[in-house]
């Protein structure tokens, strides 16, 4: 998955869908973004949890969003995402493992451009 065409298509069809103005859509999209602030638990760990339940459930999209929260916004290092990339992979079983491709994948893309920008 190309990261650059996600972050494009996904930000498109999200302006398209939040443009319909219904009441319920835009509440569940205010709830999602608000969970993973700060509060009890840090941001940076609320995107470890959600990387993780999102390898297991098997949402590439999904893992590519959080992966690029955890490697832009809070600086996982690359140890890190393979030590929580396991854990997805633990808790999920092997039927994780093409997701696991996908997400090391976008993983190594996320790394290249933040090394490019110093």
């Amino acid at each position: 998955m190309d990261v650059q065409e996600f972050r494009s298509e996904r930000a498109r069809l999200n302006e398209m869908l939040l443009g319909q103005e219904h009441l319920g859509v835009k509440r569940f999209f205010n709830l999602d973004h608000a969970a993973y602030g700060d509060g009890a638990l840090d941001a940076r760990t609320k995107e470890w949890m959600g990387l993780v339940g999102s390898l297991v459930l098997r949402c590439n999209d999904c893992v590519v969003y959080h992966l690029d929260q955890l490697v832009t916004k809070h600086a996982a290092t690359r140890e890190e995402l393979l030590d929580g990339l396991n854990v997805g992979l633990v808790v999920g079983g092997s039927i994780t493992i093409p997701h696991l491709r996908t997400a090391w994948d976008a993983a190594e893309q996320l790394l290249k451009e933040r090394d490019a920008k110093g």
